[in-house]
């Protein structure tokens, strides 16, 4: 059996009500941190000994784990042995068609710290490189494919048994294609006049909130987010198949923090009401859920969501990782823990940036020497090619280009913030370089002006970086004896301009460029493959890949 472990204690975070807001029934509780532990405790008394299904199994457990609740570790540990004891009774095979019954378990056990390749010698996440099968079921199999693989960050697998070997991008296409004209999903329809389901929509939104960065992604989102505006009821909640509960809004919840926006967001506030509010007007004095608020007597699979869904909210207000994003986890494999995905002191916003296409390669780099690199960040969307397949390392970037991918490398979402005066709102960079302002990763060129068009250098590039391994929670501040030990090595040492020194240095001192250069060349235009090559040393040092 692996070894899980423990959880911690509570979130010290608050979040009080609106004033304006109408008194739900449960007015004991009055701050968030109170409403999950609360629910938290009855999911633990109510699910004593979770099973592998989808009501009094997995979704309490991550519920559970997710929450901070102080779990006893014999609890994750009998949990554990029941889904080994359920893959090997089954031989590793879950369900011949229903593949979310695979995404579910990875999901959980995800969240626990177990690894998911490898219960009872059965790799769980192999039946997922399987397309054909995987959308069999519909819309709900590459929806939960994508939170599952992204949950842990999980390489594609390959599988030898596919009729068509799936990617991420195969998923992220295939719901695109099933997005209806009013702008949300459904369970069954492929796109056309059908009527959207606000807990489809909901889950389709937190499949694509990591792929963001695609325009075709972009743009699919926010038609849904027009759509659940405009579905939301006058309480702030939602109906599914003409019934208002707890599990609609709870989906929403959940989307809307994956992507990151604010539950108090206007355009989901309907007559001074709220997401919270309405989910927490389900709410009973025992910390169970309703399914419908003419409901009698609480609903385990509407508990179970409702736990999951103030957990979201709570991590959001907290600024923590998203429910499904569990880069926050320690994995145990084989009784040896792995490295936390990033580093303990990296910024909240940061996030680790899933594979999206696990075969990239372009003709113009096969045997280059910053191969791996190139190919590894543009397997995340991280930098592209310049079509026919190629990738040109030789050539150079200009400074809106460098920005662009550093906001990308880091999982930063793009904000509409401009600083400069030669940066067009219109510009395609417009939101990379207003993100990269923001977080001070850039800082202009003098007199109000960035120079987006200008050709980034080698000491540009170097100090940008280091800035963003700042984010990343890296060390990058250096004595001036430490400057000058790393860069007189280096014969052109004097040839660096005082402001860009330290970031050199820091880039030089963490192997981020190579030590073995006989001269740094500070002023020279700094090359595609050079670039790739430095972004990916510093996120892997950033425990970032």
């Amino acid at each position: 059996m692996k070894t899980v472990f423990k959880r911690g204690t509570g979130f010290l975070l608050a979040f009080m009500l609106l004033l304006s807001l109408s008194v739900p029934a449960f007015a004991a509780e009055t701050d968030l941190t109170a409403a999950v532990q609360g629910s938290a405790k009855y999911m633990l008394n109510t699910v004593r000994e979770p099973q592998v299904g989808s009501v009094g199994g997995e979704w309490a457990v991550i519920g559970l784990a997710r929450s901070g609740y102080d779990v006893p570790q014999k609890y994750w540990d009998d949990y554990y042995a029941t889904v080994e004891d359920y893959v090997e009774e089954h031989k590793g095979n879950l369900h011949d068609k229903k593949y979310t019954e695979y995404s579910r378990l990875i999901v959980a056990l995800t969240a626990i710290g177990a690894d998911p390749s490898d219960v009872a010698g059965y790799n769980l996440l192999t039946p997922l490189g399987d397309f054909d099968k995987t959308i069999w079921q519909g819309i709900n199999g590459p929806i939960w494919a994508l939170i599952a693989l992204d949950a842990g960050n999980y390489d594609m697998p390959r599988n030898q048994n596919a009729k068509t070997q799936a990617t991420r991008q195969m998923y992220v296409d295939e719901i695109l294609a099933r997005q209806l004209n009013d702008g949300g999903w459904n369970l069954t329809d492929k796109g056309g006049a059908g009527q959207s389901d606000p807990d489809i929509t909901g889950m389709a939104l937190q499949a694509l909130a990591g792929y963001q960065s695609q325009p075709e992604v972009k743009a699919a989102i926010d038609r849904a987010l027009d759509y659940l505006s405009a579905a939301q009821e006058s309480n702030g909640g939602y109906a599914s198949h003409n019934t208002s509960s707890s599990e609609s809004v709870v989906q929403v919840i959940v989307g809307l923090c994956a992507l990151g926006i604010d539950l108090n967001d206007a355009r989901f506030v309907k007559n001074g009401h709220t997401l919270l509010e309405n989910l927490l007007s389900y709410r009973q004095d025992n910390g169970s859920f309703l399914h419908t608020s003419a409901g009698n007597g609480d609903s385990q699979m509407a508990s179970e969501q409702g736990l999951y869904g103030l957990v979201a909210a709570q991590r959001a207000a907290a600024g923590k990782s998203t429910l499904y994003h569990m880069d926050d986890v320690t994995i145990h494999v084989t009784g040896v823990t792995k490295e936390t995905i990033g580093l303990p002191g990296k910024h909240a916003d940061v996030k680790l940036v899933p594979v999206v296409s696990g075969s990239v390669s372009f003709a113009d780099v096969a045997g280059h020497a910053n191969q791996k690199a190139i190919e590894a960040l543009a397997s995340r969307g991280i930098i592209n090619g310049k079509g026919g397949n190629r990738f040109d390392p030789n050539a150079t970037m200009t400074r809106a280009e460098f920005a662009a991918i550093v906001v990308r490398a880091l999982g930063l979402m793009p904000k509409a913030t401009n600083a400069f005066t030669d940066v067009s709102s219109n510009a395609w960079y417009s939101g990379y370089v207003g993100t990269a302002y923001s977080y001070g990763i850039i800082t202009g060129a003098g007199n109000g002006r960035f120079n987006p068009d200008g050709t980034i250098t080698r000491q540009e590039a170097a100090v940008m970086v280091a800035r963003a391994a700042k984010l990343c929670g890296m060390d990058t501040e250096l004595e001036n004896y430490e400057i000058l030990n790393v860069l007189a090595q280096f014969t052109d040492y004097v040839t660096i301009a005082q402001w860009a020194q330290e970031g050199v240095a820091f880039c030089y001192g963490e192997d981020i460029l190579n030590q073995s250069d006989l001269n740094v060349e500070p002023a020279r235009a700094i090359l595609r493959c050079e670039i790739a090559e430095m972004l990916y040393r510093m996120l892997d040092s950033a425990k970032l890949l």
